[in-house]
């Protein structure tokens, strides 16, 4: 109960309003009074009087002998014939701060909303569905009756909202399942012929890979599959062998890759591997040079290169199948460039990026999915391993040691030059240092602000050795391949995600000598720390990608162009997963039964064209 109450002032026209509240039991307040203060709120003394019972809440502090609150949240009790408020003895809503308006009277406003939704059915019949009504879970999500049916609304909204991705992932399926396309793969000859100038045996993932290729390209629909697979699993041979498949039925094959360095590296893999078949290949990238890159007997049959393979003139006489490699680092419409360059043809996509399983069936959903889970044998193990604020003469004793028995070594840093607002050695700084410190060795730089020729020569000289450490940023992180390269210095490691770590990690231990990947870090922040943590643990690719999905959501993990993913605010990707497959289920049976939706299911075109099944804030309950 308010015992005393009054307007005060302190200093010229400062004031505030005090009351004194006292508990009747005198077991809450020990001495059974706490004082409350609002400051430059006179509006208070209009709600708070004396002999008013009133519930307050805030933290209270001990100041000259008495207990004080300073601004509390309060709710005056009013009579019992008054309506129950929403305030008080409930699961309470506390939302984000809105300027100009009251928590209290912002949950008041949004209890009134609620109350005023109706139920408009979009999902069709499914047990949680019939069991809870969205205008229900809407109202539990906010003002849940206890915390079990707070967490039973979230997964009935979750459910909506995996439903909308999944019908538009089926829908996209379905209408490209719908066009008609070539046969390819009759005739095997050039893949026999492959198979048998191997100098190795293909693991049985890379095989069983090529038969599902195999398969689709032989169906009279457009093949649009993804290849996904570690780093290191083989994928530039799986689609060698489809390419080859494309060839022998009389078409040509197209590889786009997202950089001038991968682009050259395939050209090199593959006039390497097919070129002794009299596969003739070309290599077209934003570089004049690669003109000299085509063959002289006749019209490419492969044609390897960037963006430039729809940027420029390509003489693309009967393009009939494409590979898209780093499929991510493209967007929809680059992608649609390139395809758009042949007659309808098959398509595989291909991703060194492991991507957790419910999020594949989200983003790739509309893809058949072929997975390299194997390794190729000989490769070197790696080691991993973290070192807090090590010292500069330690790392460079453990490079010179590697160097001195003939292997290489990469130096990556996450600048290019140096930086006015971070504290953060850059490459072109530390090019300078190592060259002293490794005095008697070749030293290398490489970025991304090199002229393309330049990058080129840098590679070169490090694949034939002519180098032996190679300081680099991120420019360095798909496709290089050196196999005598075995150690990998991340500098200020911190800096990078773990997709990012395990991609530049691969670049190592691709020979059959021992690897060591050396994450250095100031380890000042704990949440770095534990990630730099993960990667010391495994080198799972699968594994960290669900850590990562932990760590930073969906949407930060896929980027800002996978639209719809980081707007979700009740599914959780890695909780969830049994749920995603029944949203997927639902999805299937919806357009099973309604095919264009123009029937009973007219209403989840809103779904497809963009819109998605709108839900109010979410708000923490106290």
């Amino acid at each position: 109960m308010v015992v005393d109450a009054a307007l005060k002032h302190f200093g010229p026209g400062r004031r505030f309003y005090e009351a004194v509240v006292m508990d009747g039991t005198g077991t809450v307040f020990g001495s059974g009074k706490v004082t409350c203060r609002w400051y430059n709120m006179p509006f208070i003394q209009k709600l708070v009087a004396t002999g008013q019972q009133i519930i307050i809440y805030g933290k209270v502090k001990e100041l000259t002998g008495r207990l004080i609150i300073d601004h509390p949240e309060f709710e005056i009790v009013k009579d019992e014939e008054d309506e129950t408020s929403i305030h008080i003895e409930r699961l309470v809503p506390i939302y984000k701060n809105i300027p100009g308006i009251a928590q209290r009277r912002l949950r008041e406003i949004i209890y009134q909303l609620l109350r005023e939704i109706r139920d408009e059915r979009l999902a069709p019949t499914h047990e949680l569905v019939a069991d809870f009504p969205r205008s229900r879970a809407l109202r539990e999500a906010h003002f849940p009756e206890s915390i079990e049916s707070a967490f039973a609304s979230r997964r009935r909204l979750a459910l909506d909202e995996f439903f909308a991705l999944q019908l538009n992932v089926v829908w996209k399926r379905a209408r490209y399942h719908e066009r008609v396309g070539r046969v390819l793969g009759k005739r095997t000859t050039s893949l026999k012929r492959f198979y048998e100038s191997l100098p190795f045996d293909l693991t049985g993932a890379q095989k069983r890979s090529i038969r599902e290729i195999l398969s689709d390209m032989r169906e009279p629909r457009p093949m649009n599959r993804l290849l996904q697979g570690d780093v290191g699993a083989g994928k530039t041979f799986v689609a060698m062998a489809a390419m080859l498949l494309a060839i022998d039925s009389g078409c040509q094959a197209a590889l786009m890759a997202p950089t001038q360095i991968l682009a050259e590296q395939h050209y090199l893999t593959f006039c390497r591997w097919l070129g002794p078949l009299g596969i003739r290949i070309a290599l077209q990238t934003g570089n004049r040079q690669d003109r000299n890159h085509l063959p002289l007997d006749g019209a490419p049959q492969i044609i390897i290169g960037t963006h430039a393979l729809f940027f420029d003139s390509v003489a693309f006489s009967d393009l009939g199948f494409v590979v898209i490699d780093e499929q991510h680092k493209f967007g929809v419409a680059q992608r649609a460039a390139l395809i758009g360059q042949g007659t309808v043809p098959d398509v595989l996509v291909m991703t060194a990026t492991p991507i957790p399983r419910t999020l594949t069936m989200t983003i790739y959903g509309d893809l058949d999915v072929s997975l390299l889970d194997e390794k190729p044998p000989g490769r070197g193990k790696i080691v991993t391993g973290v070192r807090i604020a090590a010292k500069q003469s330690d790392v460079t004793k453990f490079v010179k040691s590697q160097l001195a028995e003939g292997r290489q070594v990469y130096l990556v840093y996450p600048l290019v030059d140096e930086s006015e607002t971070l504290k953060v050695e850059s490459a072109t700084e530390a090019f300078e240092k190592w060259k002293k410190r490794l005095s008697s060795h070749h030293v290398g730089l490489i970025h991304g602000k090199l002229r393309p020729e330049e990058k080129e020569e840098v590679m070169r000289r490090f694949r034939d050795g002519e180098i032996s450490a190679l300081v680099a940023t991120t420019v360095i992180e798909v496709g290089v391949d050196v196999p005598n390269a075995t150690v990998m210095i991340l500098n200020h490691a911190e800096r990078f995600g773990l997709a990012q770590i395990h991609q530049l990690r691969g670049r190592i231990g691709r020979g059959e000598h021992k690897g060591y990947c050396v994450l250095l870090t100031d380890g000042k922040n704990p949440e770095s720390l534990e990630k730099l943590r993960v990667m010391e643990r495994t080198s799972d690719g699968f594994e960290i990608a669900e850590a990562d999905l932990r760590m930073r959501g969906p949407g930060d993990v896929l980027g800002t162009m996978q639209s719809g993913l980081s707007d979700l605010k009740f599914a959780d990707f890695l909780a969830d997963t049994a749920l995603l497959r029944e949203a997927r289920d639902l999805a299937e049976a919806v357009l099973k039964e309604d095919p264009q939706l123009d029937g009973i299911h007219q209403k989840l075109r809103t779904l497809i064209t963009g819109q998605t099944l709108g839900s109010p804030s979410l708000p923490s309950t106290a």
